[in-house]
């Protein structure tokens, strides 16, 4: 630890050990635990939700570190059963976050336990859970790669990086509104189904997949390509695209494992 500052082993140690036992603990759960959500309150005090509120944690202190959010900024949330979410309170760092602060919500975007008011943009997250049902967790942030493209509403080119490909595939731009309004959420309806990454123009990015933790991973995968494609750009050389049957078998791959992707045709 030079000059008294914790290298970066020491600064992880905590999330990933954090992340460890969220893994664990969702095991458990996973072997015999039977959800109830006949009321909100056992909802909101089941194993499930405990394991939910740490995993939602630990992806928002991964989010600040990144800096792919700044004082409040972004939001999470992810589904609880049939009827319920867990989502981010408002005016609260995604590093400072604790479990009592995670808001349980319908999915009309109403406060049924928590406190501290939810997230201002919960619908968003709703348009996404009622036009996906395939969607169970949302990342919303403003990663500064993803967020550039997202000041100019437009979107790399694909084709150039084969993990990208795989894990996320065509990115949607959607257009710009108020924030935390009806008509913000309402710019993302038309993409949902066959993208799991949007880029909200002049806003940042959202993501969806089937836990917290991966929708997280998508935010890392497009930020990076983001930052990668800039670098490239500035090599003054052609870039060098995937050949299209070799699309082809990514897409195939896709296909098989029911991974979204808007050249699938839904």
């Amino acid at each position: 630890m030079p000059n008294g500052k914790p290298n970066i082993v020491q600064t992880w140690a905590p999330v990933a050990e954090q992340m460890k036992e969220v893994a664990k603990t969702t095991f458990d759960i996973l072997r015999g635990y039977r959800f109830d959500d006949s009321s909100p309150l056992a909802a909101a005090s089941s194993p499930l939700a405990t394991a939910m509120r740490a995993e939602i944690i630990a992806v928002g202190r991964k989010l600040w570190d990144r800096q792919y959010v700044d004082a409040n900024a972004g939001n999470i949330s992810v589904r609880l059963g049939e009827k319920y979410l867990l989502c981010t309170p408002t005016m609260v760092s995604k590093h400072d976050m604790e479990p009592a602060d995670i808001c349980l919500s319908d999915l009309e975007g109403n406060i049924l336990a928590g406190d501290r008011p939810r997230t201002s943009e919960i619908l968003l997250h709703i348009e996404i859970y009622k036009g996906n049902p395939h969607a169970q967790a949302v990342v919303h942030c403003h990663p500064p790669c993803a967020s550039a493209f997202a000041m100019t509403s437009s979107a790399p080119p694909g084709g150039l990086i084969s993990e990208v490909e795989a894990s996320i595939g065509p990115v949607a731009v959607a257009p710009y509104e108020t924030p935390g309004t009806r008509a913000f959420a309402e710019t993302v309806r038309p993409y949902v189904r066959d993208h799991n990454t949007i880029l909200l123009s002049n806003h940042g990015i959202v993501c969806w997949a089937d836990t917290v933790s991966h929708a997280e991973w998508l935010v890392e995968t497009y930020e990076t390509y983001c930052r990668t494609y800039l670098l490239a750009q500035q090599l003054g050389r052609p870039l060098s695209f995937i050949p299209e049957n070799k699309i082809q078998e990514i897409l195939e791959i896709k296909r098989r494992l029911g991974l979204p992707d808007a050249r699938l045709g839904g």
